[in-house]
């Protein structure tokens, strides 16, 4: 071969890489995210959207001591009573109740020693000093009493490492005496939007179309452990897109667009010229199959989604979420499935990724599935991962939360 011949050679384009199965690249980018990123020590307000890092243990018991269901008369052994006194909550008891006795008692206040159960105020009757039971016989020991350890005790793991924190989760950390929390640092993620066809605001015109990605993917990818800024946009320009890669120091860039064989689709030039590495090239999945996923210089990533709406939606979960669960810490949650109602449609060869909504009686497929639709995607609730050939009415099918 002369050397004219063998510059030729290279000049040509790399023969397109075997696209990878869709369970497997799920895989793949579930492996790439298989070391978090380091623990925090956040304070219970900064904690949110982060991912606990160890165990949430109790620092007491909780309740911490007895305290009253509700508002009426802590009572100690049968009626009627001699109510002496008031127990208001935020205040200590003071003094044994001896049988015979009560105390007017509010929600949440401590329950005084010798106390044997909580008279409701609506089942209560004072006569004079004397307090009687409306319904006599029906008082049981330890009614409308909220024990001490009765949700936990002191030391007692209350939540595995890898759950996200939310707002449940801060009200349980600080009900049991936690002021910080130890979690994973978010991943840092960069949204290029890549598209001179692309406005940011006003109404589509000839040649013009809105960004609906921009407004879509990062209250998504957030809500999977990352943080985000503003979408970036990046015009069809190999320069730009080049720099945009190699000045980047987000803990995984996404962009959207770019990632098929176009005229300005540079997005694989782009990473060849960064030196990245390709972890997957193409999966057969339909809408989404041109997705990539690719390995930055110092262990950074990149995860190409399609242009069309619903085709990056499915790169999204495919490639870009398990990627940032990993990062995050995050427990892999074991998947989940439901009976098809009716046959759902699927590609001869490819996984189909379909907008489903479950009912009582299964999953329902929505129409406008197409990939630049995202109509049918803004009332599910799933995406159904319909094996290639597609799925008979009761088949179980697995599912993948829609954002």
């Amino acid at each position: 071969m002369s050397t004219v011949e063998e510059l030729a050679v290279l000049d040509q384009p790399p023969a397109p890489a075997r696209p990878t199965s869709w369970a497997r690249a799920r895989d793949t980018a579930r492996r790439a995210g298989r070391t978090p990123l380091p623990p925090l020590r956040l304070p219970l307000a900064e904690a949110l959207g982060h991912t606990l890092a160890e165990p949430l243990a109790a620092l007491t018991d909780l309740p911490a001591f007895d305290t009253s269901a509700m508002d009426g008369w802590a009572v100690a052994g049968p009626g009627p009573w001699r109510v002496a006194g008031r127990q208001l909550a935020g205040r200590p008891a003071t003094g044994a109740l001896a049988d015979g006795a009560a105390v007017e008692i509010a929600t949440g206040a401590q329950l005084p020693p010798g106390a044997t159960a909580v008279l409701r105020r609506e089942h209560g009757e004072p006569a004079g000093p004397l307090l009687y039971d409306r319904t006599p016989g029906s008082l049981t020991t330890g009614q409308d009493v909220r024990p001490r350890g009765q949700e936990c005790r002191l030391g007692e793991p209350l939540l595995p490492a890898g759950t996200p924190v939310g707002p449940a989760v801060l009200g349980l950390a600080a009900a049991c005496g936690h002021d910080l929390l130890t979690v994973r640092r978010r991943p840092v993620v960069e949204l290029l939007v890549l598209g001179d066809e692309l406005l940011g605001s006003g109404l589509p015109r000839p040649g013009l179309v809105r960004d609906a990605l921009g407004p879509l993917l990062p209250p998504w990818l957030c809500a999977a452990g990352a943080t985000t800024g503003e979408p970036r946009a990046v015009r069809d320009d190999f320069g730009l897109l080049r720099d945009a890669l190699r000045h980047s120091t987000a803990d995984v860039v996404v962009t959207t667009g770019g990632t098929a064989a176009g005229p300005v689709d540079y997005l694989h030039r782009a990473l060849a010229e960064v030196g990245a590495r390709l972890l997957v090239d193409g999966v057969t999945v339909r809408p989404g199959h041109p997705m990539l996923l690719a390995e930055l210089p110092g262990g950074r990533h990149l995860v190409g989604l399609p242009g069309n709406p619903l085709a990056a939606v499915a790169g999204a979960v495919t490639l870009a979420l398990p990627l940032l669960h990993g990062l995050a810490g995050r427990s892999t949650a074991r998947p989940v499935r439901a009976a098809a109602v009716d046959d759902l449609p699927g590609h001869p060869a490819d996984t189909r990724l379909l907008p489903v909504l479950r009912t009582d009686r299964g999953i329902v497929q929505l129409r406008y599935d197409g990939p630049a639709m995202l109509r049918g995607l803004a009332r599910a609730d799933a995406l159904a991962v319909v094996p290639p050939g597609g799925a008979a009415a009761g088949d179980l099918i697995e599912l993948v939360e829609a954002p």
